[in-house]
């Protein structure tokens, strides 16, 4: 007998809720486990692929960060077989799941699910590639019918008042309702919790009666030492209040699509006339009186516009909102706090006097995304663009000069970027151990709930839950921060061949950055500054490559001797640059 084929399983439960025989994930793992124990030249190896509460219909394959993990354990030729319990465990996504089959085939690894066998094509079997098209665009179809079947039955329950399930909104907490779905689940119902309840009608009153914004409320509550302890997440912030602010469910209305799903797997806000709001408010669950809440909407959208509505600037055109991204916004950070900055605007309007002409102005900032959403914070915490931009320019010019002075510098940049990727691959795979510890926790706990719910498991079924959901809120702050290095990761890589190409097309690179468009100066700025804080009265721009250094390496290679001062009298080629702006 020749050598036994390596086997790997891959189990999915698309839903928190899914306890059915061919959801459950002991049973998924025991029935796929029997059908390798069937074939004697197959060897089940250690490693086993888990995806928990990951729709295979809505996800797609780039997205779903187990599937992409099997696939680059399948080019490295770690296993053969990978066996699942039934074809719509690896998705329901009629062209990417076939896409995904014939791409692991092409590494070598076949697919076996226990109903089917093996349902993985030859690479020049047509017939057997339609057939696989085919048998994907049935499960996307069952999937589409089944979640249209939801979404009505759920706008049907939300008009009849009924929660239809989902986190808790700050203010409230799930308890069982003693009711049993027609699929034997215990149904839940939101409750009030009146020490939170206590600060949803605080931040109503800062709006309704002061007028404030959601970042001054923020700003507020945070001061405010018996507030502040009730924040959902450490801290108050301008985007948490906003949410409260602006649902219904605070006014006793129970709401549905609210939230539309993008096809990038994002979600992106509604506006309120296409929500589905319940016919009758829920006094029960009411904290807030419903004419109260409809007078924050207008007041909210009356201050948004104050200033473009005002009888004074009528017919002043303005841009509501700046959209365009800075040339720095990758990698400029806040000096007093660390906090990574994001662009903004602020605008300016006057008259001119002559002719009594009304104008407006926009200007570029960059701003601190934690005291902007009223985290307290230093008294400035926001920067002209145009100011720091002059600065930071001006530095890079200088420091591009240094970079064509000797050849050896753009072989150095290029091993020094090929280091930095390494390190930063290194960074996002821990961070990414760090989420599937996570996600092991959530889906460890979720399997108790049954338990829990029949009085077998020593935590009660309320504290499990919410333990859950604690797990849930960590989750979502791992993932901005893969997020954050992998964007980080995909910038680390500063390419020779890319610099010696730009180096031979470009005579002055200096001149040409100082005139290069924003897109233009974003890239260049990514390739050599690895971080820029900025103070009111400093800015600290840290390079990726020390010139210095590597002067000094190719000196020594060629036996040359580098001139003690050759370099003092320009600190912007060093390793980091401290530099203290004029006042203006």
């Amino acid at each position: 007998m020749g050598e036994k084929k390596r086997v790997r399983m891959l189990l999915r439960v698309s839903s928190n809720q899914q306890l059915e025989e061919d959801g459950d994930l002991g049973i998924q793992r025991q029935l796929v486990k029997e059908f390798i124990a069937q074939h004697e030249e197959w060897h089940l190896d250690s490693k086993e692929y888990f995806e928990g509460s990951n729709s295979g219909y809505s996800n797609a394959v780039e997205n779903r960060d187990i599937l992409q993990q099997a696939l680059r354990d399948a080019q490295r030729n770690e296993y053969d077989i990978l066996a699942v319990y039934k074809d719509d465990r690896i998705g329901r996504r009629m062209w990417e799941i076939g896409a995904y089959v014939m791409q692991l085939k092409s590494y070598g690894v076949d697919i076996y699910t226990v109903k089917d066998g093996c349902i993985s094509p030859e690479s020049d079997d047509i017939m057997g590639q339609m057939m696989l098209a085919l048998r994907y665009g049935n499960a996307q179809k069952s999937s589409s019918d089944t979640g249209m079947r939801v979404k009505d039955t759920a706008q049907k329950l939300v008009q009849q008042g009924k929660f239809v399930g989902g986190k808790a909104p700050y203010g409230y907490k799930l308890e069982l309702s003693g009711e049993i779905s027609k699929h034997g689940r215990a149904l839940h119902h939101l409750v009030i919790i009146p020490e939170r309840a206590k600060a949803v009608k605080h931040i109503y009153e800062l709006s309704l009666d002061k007028e404030y914004g959601s970042s001054k409320i923020a700003r507020e509550l945070n001061l405010d030492e018996e507030y502040k302890e009730l924040a959902p997440s450490e801290v108050w912030r301008g985007g948490t209040v906003t949410s409260i602010l602006t649902n219904p469910i605070y006014a006793g209305y129970t709401a549905y699509k609210r939230r539309e799903k993008k096809e990038n797997g994002k979600s992106k806000r509604l506006d309120s006339s296409e929500w589905i709001l319940s016919e009758e408010p829920n006094p029960e669950i009411q904290i807030i009186s419903p004419d109260d809440w409809n007078l924050v909407q207008i007041k909210r959208k009356q201050r948004g516009m104050k200033y473009r509505t005002a009888p004074q600037n009528k017919g002043v055109k303005v841009i509501a909102r700046n959209e365009g991204m800075l040339p720095l916004i990758d990698v400029i950070y806040c000096g007093y706090c660390g906090c990574k900055c994001t662009n903004g605007s602020r605008y300016n309007y006057w008259t001119i006097k002559d002719t009594g002409e009304r104008r407006a102005s926009r200007q570029a900032i960059y701003k601190c995304q934690d005291a902007w959403q009223g985290v307290p914070h230093y008294k400035v915490y926001q920067f002209k663009a145009e100011r720091i931009e002059k600065i930071v320019f001006q530095a890079i010019a200088e420091y591009i000069d240094k970079l064509q002075e000797n050849e050896d510098i753009f072989e150095q940049i290029s091993e020094n970027g090929r280091k930095a990727k390494k390190e930063k691959a290194k960074e996002l795979s821990r961070e990414q151990e760090r989420l599937k510890h996570i996600q092991q926790k959530i889906s460890v706990m979720e399997d108790k709930i049954p338990e829990a719910m029949l009085g077998e498991y020593p935590v009660p079924v309320d504290k499990l839950v919410e333990l859950i959901e604690k797990q849930k809120q960590e989750k979502e702050q791992q993932e901005k921060v893969i997020a954050e290095k992998q964007k980080e990761l995909d910038g680390a890589d500063v390419s020779f061949n890319e610099w010696d190409s730009l180096r031979m097309q470009i005579p002055t690179w200096k001149d040409v950055f100082l005139n290069a468009d924003n897109p233009t100066k974003r890239v260049l700025v990514n390739k050599l500054i690895e971080k820029i804080s900025v103070k009111e009265d400093e800015v600290v721009i840290r390079f990726k490559i020390n010139i210095n250094e590597i002067r000094s390496k190719a000196l020594k290679k060629s036996g040359s001797i580098a001139p003690e001062n050759k370099l003092e009298d320009k600190s912007v080629i060093l390793d980091s640059l401290k530099i203290y702006p004029k006042k203006e």
